[in-house]
């Protein structure tokens, strides 16, 4: 199993099935500067459940440049890690921007609902 909503119990056996869930929407991002693969991701569900996922489960979905340094507080970054509602691709060379790519692969993956969610007991 890949997740279950606290609120409903709804379970996806996979992240495909997870993503392509039409009931599923990305709503926030908390970054975590000491480890980026630990930040978290925010899924609102239809139910009205949120769920927080760690970054490192969507890692695999970029192959992209990663930048060796971190622009946070210089001129050149736009501090959108510090807002957790900003789900927008940074444009800086930092070591960050690449979760925020990841982001908007998550934001845009097609919502299919081929794989449907399994309702627990």
């Amino acid at each position: 199993m890949f997740k279950r909503c606290p609120n409903c119990g709804v379970q996806w056996l996979d992240r495909d099935a997870f993503l392509a869930d039409p009931g599923i929407e990305a709503v926030g991002y908390q970054v975590n500067f000491e480890e980026l693969a630990a930040g978290i991701f925010l899924f609102n569900h239809a139910c009205l459940g949120t769920l927080a996922i760690e970054a490192r489960n969507f890692r695999d979905l970029y192959a992209g440049p990663i930048f060796a340094e971190r622009a946070t507080g210089r001129t050149s970054c736009p501090r959108y890690c510090l807002n957790e509602d900003n789900l927008q691709p940074c444009p800086a060379k930092c070591e960050c921007a690449f979760v925020r790519r990841i982001l908007q692969i998550v934001q845009n993956w097609p919502k299919t609902g081929d794989m449907p969610a399994l309702r627990s007991a």
